[in-house]
């Protein structure tokens, strides 16, 4: 047991060091294959869950998307107001 856990690579690592990558796309999450082995895990419940895992990043990236407009949004308004504040100032 100790000797397969020795010569085991760490999961979590991702296999391109040093590769940045880009953000996970739900489709990718879907569309995910695993290798078969002997005595794996549940092929329904790994997709189920990959499912579930791609729906809640779809939501979580509209979400993002819906929040970096509106700081796009409040940027401008506030550029908008300097200006106008700086052009008052300057009539004085």
């Amino acid at each position: 047991m100790i000797r397969r856990l020795a010569g085991r690579r760490d999961e979590r690592r991702p296999i391109e060091e040093g590769i940045r990558r880009q953000p996970l796309r739900p489709w990718q999450i879907r569309d995910r294959c695993f290798n078969v082995r002997r005595h794996g895990l549940d092929p329904v419940e790994i997709r189920a869950f990959l499912y579930r895992v791609a729906d809640e990043l779809a939501v979580a990236q509209t979400a993002l998307v819906a929040v970096q407009e509106e700081n796009v949004r409040i940027k401008n308004a506030l550029r908008e107001w300097q200006s106008a504040q700086s052009a008052n100032r300057r009539y004085r």
